[in-house]
């Protein structure tokens, strides 16, 4: 992971590691079952996230997905860390006013400074219990320290 910094020395962008879109999330290979791990996060979908329409805001789902993907981050770390890319994102079914919204964290590769989480949401609508696959993404999260400037990942445990 590579940072530019500002004059303040925060870190003002990032370059994200090589993993390649079609690595994470191969295009013909939308699961239909949601993975066996733990969820990160469950939402209920509500009017306020919605358009007009009832569809829900994709940056409300991108949001529930970057809260989600940052636990995962932040207990591999033990401890704080930043958002610092999203390297991609696919929407491929919608979500709607009341839906339960599941995201699941993957780890898909750890650096030095880094975590890469791979993020699929999944949603159950009204009383049913079939699962949907609605959104996928990868994101990176980088640890910080108590001034806000990158650290090591530790060993895992």
């Amino acid at each position: 992971m590579g940072f530019s910094t500002g004059n303040d020395g925060n870190v003002i962008t990032a370059v994200a590691p090589s993993i390649s879109k079609e690595e994470a999330m191969p295009a013909d290979k939308t699961p239909e079952r949601p993975p066996d791990s733990e969820p990160a996060l469950r939402a209920i979908a509500m009017p306020a996230d919605a358009n007009p329409y009832g569809d829900i805001f994709g940056g409300w789902l991108l949001s529930q997905m970057d809260l989600a993907g940052g636990k995962v981050a932040t207990r591999r770390a033990r401890g704080r860390t930043a958002t610092v890319a999203i390297t991609a994102m696919s929407f491929h079914r919608p979500v709607f006013i009341g839906d339960e919204v599941t995201c699941y964290g993957t780890i898909i590769r750890v650096g030095t400074t880094s975590i890469t989480v791979k993020i699929e949401s999944w949603v159950r609508r009204g009383t049913g219990d079939e699962q949907i696959h609605v959104t996928e993404g990868i994101f990176t999260y980088v640890a910080v320290d108590g001034d806000r400037r990158p650290r090591p990942v530790p060993p895992e445990s």
